[in-house]
């Protein structure tokens, strides 16, 4: 009873802890929004506040001894980090020309990209299961859009806020290919390292001058650095040790409905009935790509014809799934023999 009891408890902690760290995520808008700053402004402040977390964190904890950073592995993590710092800025610029909600749902496009990515540059085959879902995810897309032709005749604002939402899911993409080649580092550490690049990288994009008149503006950049990247990733590591695959990928959407719920609260922003249609298409599509689910059944897999066949197929799902992965979580030591050869998915955050 002992042992059955123990892993089911700890199961149980790590789905709080991811809960707790989506929910958080999903309060990163009203924060960029409410400090008045620029994003890049936003997003440098959250590096420095950030890299001082986590780096009080790491010493704390002692994750500075034995780090196994290598010169290479310090060069893609610093890689991942310009993208992953771009990212967040990109982000941070369509929420003021699309809406929290709007550029949130958009953002959670990130899972197709990498698969793009990873078919584009390392040969990753993508599959017919994978193709279906990526047309299911743009449908969603499209319908979370919600383009209407005065979008279309107007100064365009909505498209470019669109436009960022889409190549911030991008850069995040770009991030995480880069960041899973970093192996045998914590993730707490390579975040660190993520952070401390976007200072100097974002300090020429940063209106400095802003600064001085910020105001209360202050503690809400505060509350950026030292609660979503610092708390909220803590939280996220942890969880990420102790949760199967498919409860890190239905967790994973506690943020955006926490981003939803939370535009509509403060803001007072509503989505259209066409736009409530396409994010169940883009939740599923993203499921489906994390988890290796088939959107359809094919004729060949029907008992007693295609058995080989289908037996490959799911291989092959599950073995693409796994390219989707944490930037991070899949480096801890930690984890098991068997997890530590797959390394599991992740839940999107900013």
């Amino acid at each position: 009873m002992g042992t059955t009891g123990m892993p089911a408890r700890t199961e149980t902690r790590g789905a709080v802890e991811l809960t707790a760290a989506m929910l958080l995520s999903g309060t990163i808008g009203v924060f960029v929004v409410e400090s008045g700053a620029s994003p890049f402004t936003v997003v440098f402040y959250r590096c420095v506040f950030g890299a001082l977390f986590l780096g009080l964190y790491c010493l704390v904890r002692g994750f500075l001894k034995n780090h196994g950073l290598t010169p290479r592995k310090l060069a893609l993590a610093a890689l991942g980090g310009v993208f992953i710092v771009f990212n967040w800025a990109f982000l941070f610029e369509a929420y003021g020309r699309t809406s929290i909600s709007v550029a949130t749902v958009v953002y959670h496009t990130q899972p197709f990209f990498v698969v793009l990515l990873g078919a584009l540059f390392f040969k990753d085959r993508v599959t017919k299961q994978k193709g279906a879902w990526l047309l299911v995810a743009f449908l969603g897309l499209v319908l979370v859009a919600g383009v209407s032709v005065s979008d279309l005749s107007g100064d365009g604002a909505y498209l470019v806020g669109l436009g960022y939402a889409l190549l911030a899911a991008l850069f995040y993409g770009l991030s995480t290919i880069i960041t899973k080649r970093v192996t045998g580092v914590r993730p707490h550490l390579v975040a660190l390292v993520q952070v401390l690049v976007g200072i100097p990288l974002l300090l020429p994009f940063t209106r400095l001058g802003q600064s001085t008149h910020l105001g209360t503006g202050w503690a809400w950049l505060a509350g950026l650095g030292f609660l979503h990247t610092g708390v909220m990733y803590a939280l996220m590591y942890s969880a990420y040790q102790k949760l199967p695959t498919p409860k890190i990928a239905v967790l994973a959407f506690v943020y955006p409905a926490a981003a939803l719920l939370t535009d509509w609260a403060v803001y007072g922003h509503h989505i259209t009935w066409a736009q409530a249609l396409g994010i169940p298409l883009i939740v599923a599509a993203s499921l489906g790509t994390n988890l290796g689910w088939r959107p359809v059944r094919r004729e060949g897999g029907r008992k007693g014809r295609g058995g080989p066949e289908r037996s490959s197929d799911q291989a092959g799902a599950c073995s693409g799934a796994s390219s989707r992965i944490s930037r991070f979580a899949w480096s801890m030591n930690s984890r098991s023999s068997r997890e530590s050869r797959r390394p599991p998915r992740h839940a999107s955050c900013v």
